[in-house]
């Protein structure tokens, strides 16, 4: 916790980092002179698609699990998430010998749910429409004293994602780079929470802004609002991997203090992007992960003439769903 009572600081980054090391890739920054002109300006897209589970989201859940407790250990992870989440948890636990179960939602991309069985978890399926995660998992938690890994709501998770941000830092000065302007997909906020403090403590004047789907714009109206405001129910995305109902309890204050802004795209424009990554990146970057490289068309934000960072979030798609989204673009 910082001087201002929020949840997380730079020591705690910093700290992560230290427990990740050897545990992770460092996904090095990649660029496309084709995307450059594109949008006139120099862009740097850091892919954490060629992260571990195919995503970032193994850095928060080893951090969070390397600091169980010998009593924690025993009595087994409970974990909810559409996949990436899941991944990240389901391979951690396994590396620590710890029994997890995650709850997952009817809907999720079959080849996460074959990916999180692949690592032992078990998965327990929950309607996202009629039911919430919290309600599927309280037996869990209640009954059989499992340990709730959150998927950004703590302060382990947000730093161990946090990670990101000290890479991105260092890749910028290791070539002398300021970043203007950094994007980053953004469900409940622990990935940019954590990157935010990172980013902010090394380029304080980089500006940081999350990007959502289309009617999944919680944090875009919270920060207009001053405070966490909800989604309207019934929607839907293809951007399974951040779909949530509203910002986190201890992600958005962070995320008041150091964004910018946020910035909500259709799924029409996260297709195009992921075909963009595709073609120039030669990436498979699923909807979620391309959230970021899609606001860059939206206009919203004026990059020309600035330097540009890009997080892509993850890869984990379906194939024949990538094949028809890229085929739809």
């Amino acid at each position: 916790m910082d001087s201002q009572g929020l949840a997380i600081d730079i020591g705690d980054v910093e700290a992560a980092a230290a427990r990740l090391k050897g545990q992770i890739v460092s996904t090095r920054l990649v660029e496309s002179e084709a995307l450059n002109a594109k949008y006139k300006a120099r862009i740097l897209f850091k892919p954490e698609c060629l992260q571990r589970t195919g995503s970032f989201k193994f850095r928060g859940a080893y951090n969070r699990i390397s600091q169980f407790t010998g009593d924690e250990h025993k009595r087994g992870i409970i974990a909810y998430s559409s996949g990436n989440h899941a991944q990240g948890v389901a391979s951690s636990a396994k590396l620590f010998g710890i029994h997890a179960t995650i709850i997952m939602p009817l809907d999720a991309p079959q080849t996460k749910v074959a990916n999180t069985r692949s690592y032992g978890a078990e998965v327990v399926f929950y309607d996202r429409y009629n039911q919430t995660r919290d309600e599927v998992a309280a037996p869990y938690i209640e009954e059989r004293g499992m340990v709730l890994v959150p998927p950004y709501d703590d302060p382990s998770i947000m730093a161990g994602q946090g990670t990101i941000g000290l890479e991105l830092v260092a890749d910028a000065n290791e070539r002398g780079l300021t970043f203007d302007h950094l994007f980053v997909p953004t469900g409940g906020g622990g990935l940019i929470s954590g990157i935010s403090v990172a980013v902010k403590a090394g380029s304080p004047g980089t500006r940081i802004w999350g990007v959502e789907p289309e009617n999944f714009d919680d944090l875009r109206r919270s920060l207009i609002a001053g405070e966490p405001v909800a989604n309207e129910p019934g929607h839907r995305s293809i951007c399974d991997a951040i779909l949530t109902p509203q910002p986190g309890n201890l992600t958005f204050p962070v995320n008041k203090r150091n964004l910018a802004g946020a910035i909500a795209v259709t799924d029409d424009a996260v297709k195009a992007a992921m075909r963009d990554a595709a073609n120039y990146l030669k990436l498979i970057v699923e909807p979620g992960g391309c959230a970021g490289l899609a606001a860059l068309a939206s206009g919203e934000v004026d990059i020309e003439g600035k330097t540009v960072a890009v997080v892509l979030s993850g890869g984990n798609v379906d194939l024949d769903l990538y094949g028809e989204f890229i085929a739809a673009a």
